[in-house]
């Protein structure tokens, strides 16, 4: 027993602790080359994938300053009756170009600007719409609160002057969940959970789009840092089922690609299931967490984005508990 705690305290502590989403500052800068700063743009598209409804890609791929920390989808609705906003990017910066990019878009106004959950890219960009009641989940609102100083921290280091001027600014306005039908929209706002303790996903009946927040995720590594892994299956479950009523057909992921269908829906499921069944398996077995490091993930996950690192921050998040959980059943 003495061996196992020990090697994975010593393990823990030669890896760099993990940031907003988990990531090192460290590992993010080390050969990464810088952005002009004197420039800084990014370059913001506007895709159209319904109608009256755009996504803004972010990038596939982990916080970096060579991608400004945008790794994110922020969307847009015009509803016919004003516009509503889906999360606002991962900093100051982010949210001022999102703003013009929605105006030259549409004519509409805005009307909601919504905040998924409490990570600090879908709300750093909040400074940008100050003007507009920014809404989240009273959960969500209660961590960005708690949790914004040390993000934007971490942000600084890992984006250096993308993140120049911007300051945590959690949403202002708790939002209860339901049906509201806006202009040509009848939207439903639903809280789920697992991913974080409030994960709010956005239902367009008008459409058929998901907009999943961070309990989806594509071709990405899921990240953990506030995960329950049996609450977040349970929401799969979920929406696995609003999917396949055949109401809705295409899903927005906050990470990964929009794609149609339920693939990002099993995609985060097997992810989850296996983690949590190989690291109980692993604990039993009376592995340490240097071993679970060196050994690779199944290949049907090796190409995903951010694979190693994502994979070895859950490792060093959650594997303790379930040695724990191990030790304390013998």
């Amino acid at each position: 027993m003495r061996r196992l705690l020990t090697c994975t305290l010593m393990a823990a502590i030669g890896l760099a602790l993990p940031t907003a989403h988990g990531q090192s500052a460290v590992q993010s800068q080390a050969h990464v080359p810088k952005p002009d700063m004197s420039t800084l743009n990014y370059d913001l598209k506007a895709r159209p994938i319904a109608p009256r409804t755009w996504v803004i890609e972010g990038a596939v791929d982990d916080f970096s300053r060579k991608n400004g920390c945008n790794i994110i989808n922020t969307a847009f609705i015009a509803t016919g009756a004003g516009v509503v906003v889906i999360n606002t990017g991962p900093s100051r910066l982010y949210g001022e170009q999102q703003r013009r990019l929605i105006g030259q878009t549409t004519t509409e106004p805005v009307v909601q600007v919504l905040n998924l959950n409490l990570h600090p890219d879908y709300f750093f960009g909040n400074q940008a719409w100050s003007d507009q009641p920014t809404e989240a989940l009273a959960g969500s609102i209660a961590g960005m609160q708690a949790e914004g100083g040390a993000y934007a921290d971490n942000l600084y280091r890992l984006c250096g002057d993308w993140m120049k001027g911007t300051t945590s600014t959690p949403a202002t306005r708790p939002l209860t969940p339901g049906v509201r039908t806006l202009g040509q929209h009848r939207l439903e706002l639903v809280r789920l959970d697992g991913h974080t303790a409030d994960d709010l996903v956005l239902l367009d009946h008008s459409t058929g789009v998901v907009f999943a927040g961070g309990l989806v995720f594509a071709d990405r590594v899921p990240t953990t840092p506030h995960a329950d892994f049996a609450r977040w299956l349970a929401s799969l479950d979920r929406l696995d089922k609003l999917m396949a009523s055949g109401t809705f057909r295409l899903v927005v992921p906050s990470h990964g690609p929009v794609h149609e269908g339920r693939v990002g829906i099993a995609q985060t499921r097997d992810w989850v299931t296996w983690l949590t069944s190989h690291m109980g398996a692993q604990a039993e077995a009376g592995r340490d967490l240097s071993e679970l490091l060196a050994q690779p993930v199944p290949a049907r996950f090796g190409a995903w984005a951010a694979q190693p690192v994502e994979w070895h921050r859950t490792l060093t998040q959650w594997y303790p508990r379930y040695e724990q959980r191990a030790l304390g059943g013998r």
